[in-house]
Order: C-alpha cells, then structure tokens, then sequence
C-alpha cells in the first residue's frame, strides 16, 4: 500500500516538474515576443495632426515632449493623466520649469495611479470634449500596455496614434543584458500579463447573460 502510495506521489512530482517546466517555457518565450513589441527609437512617430495628446506621467521627458508637440502644433488639446492630487496645471508646469502659461488653459489633469486608471479617466475626458483623435505620449517600453488598456478604453472611433520616449536609462538594444532594464522589462511584461486576463475575464463576464431576479 505504501509502496502504490509513493509512486503516485513520484508520478505526481515528476508531472509537477514538466508542466512547471512548460509554463516557464512559455513565458520565457512570451517574454521575448513582448519585447520585441516595444517601439525602438529607430521608429519616427507619426507626425498627424490630433485632437489631442494624453500623456502618462511617472517617468522622465514624457510630460516635456508632451508639451513640446502642444506647441508645436500637433493638437489643440493636451489632458496629464496621472498627476498628483492637488497639483493644478500652473503648478505642474511650474515644476518642470515651464513658464509659458498662455497654453495654461489647453491643458487638463487627471489623477489616476496605474495604467488602468490612466485609460479610464483619459476616455472620459475624451467623451466629454469630443475627441475622435489623440496622440498618446509614454515611455517606449510602456506603451504596448498602455495601448492595450486605451484601445479596451476608448471607443472604436477614437483613433489612437503612438508617441512613444525613450528615457537614457533604459537600454533596448540587447536588452537582456543590462540588469536594470532586464527587470523593468519583465516587470512590465507580468503587469501585460495580468491586464490581459483582467480584460478577458471582463469580456467573457459582459458576455454572460445575466438572469432577471
């Protein structure tokens, strides 16, 4: 009896060590399909006029080429997703020592803390101005989730152009090999991860019918 009992055990342990095995295969695998989803600097954005430019905050010169492409022309619009409560927008741009407020009144704050929240109040604030086209400004290699989470977002007839920055720190080319970068990486490509399920749950819950009490 015990011996029947520990080779079930063993079996059990062995299958335990392939599917294990598997799953890190495939993730290891999904990791570099990810990465290879991030835009290079190599890639000239689109240079289309919008309605509007959204920019994340939470990482360095996006807020600036934000406001550069303002006054640039490329929109009339530009709404700061992810700002401090109680910062107003003369203080921000005080902050980043821009003393230009004649565009003061052309730009609008919001107050998310992630990426979810920055696609949820951003499509508001979109609806509310009547926006049908937007630049979106973040980080290269944040962009692939952050498109993920717009385009659930927004609605299909908000058309969505990437402008991605690309911080000095972050080193793209032959990624793997710079520790510091290797980590922002997988830590953005496990933030994907779970944003996918999280969306695909949610679609598969909106699709239930729901019974009448």
């Amino acid at each position: 009896m015990r011996f029947h009992r520990g080779k079930k055990g063993k079996r059990l342990v062995r299958w335990g060590i392939v599917f294990l095995f598997l799953g890190l295969t495939l993730w290891v695998y999904g990791l570099f399909i990810f990465a290879s989803t991030i835009p290079s600097g190599k890639q000239i954005p689109s240079d289309a006029r919008t309605d509007a430019i959204v920019v994340l905050t939470g990482g360095s010169g996006r807020l600036e080429r934000a406001l550069d492409l303002l006054e640039k022309g490329h929109a009339n619009l530009l709404f700061v997703s992810g700002v401090y409560v109680g910062l107003d927008v003369r203080r921000l741009l005080r902050a980043i020592k821009k003393e230009d407020y004649a565009i003061e009144n052309r730009i609008s704050i919001g107050n998310a803390v992630d990426t979810h929240q920055n696609a949820t109040e951003s499509s508001e604030w979109a609806q509310v101005k009547g926006i049908t086209s937007l630049r979106l400004v973040t980080a290269g290699y944040h962009m692939p989730r952050s498109l993920m989470e717009f385009r659930n977002a927004l609605s299909d007839t908000i058309k969505i152009v990437p402008h991605p920055v690309f911080p000095d720190h972050v080193k793209q080319d032959m990624w793997w090999s710079w520790p510091g970068t290797a980590l922002l990486i997988i830590g953005e490509y496990n933030k994907y991860l779970i944003g996918w399920v999280r969306l695909n749950l949610q679609m598969l819950y909106n699709r239930v019918p729901k019974t009448v009490k």
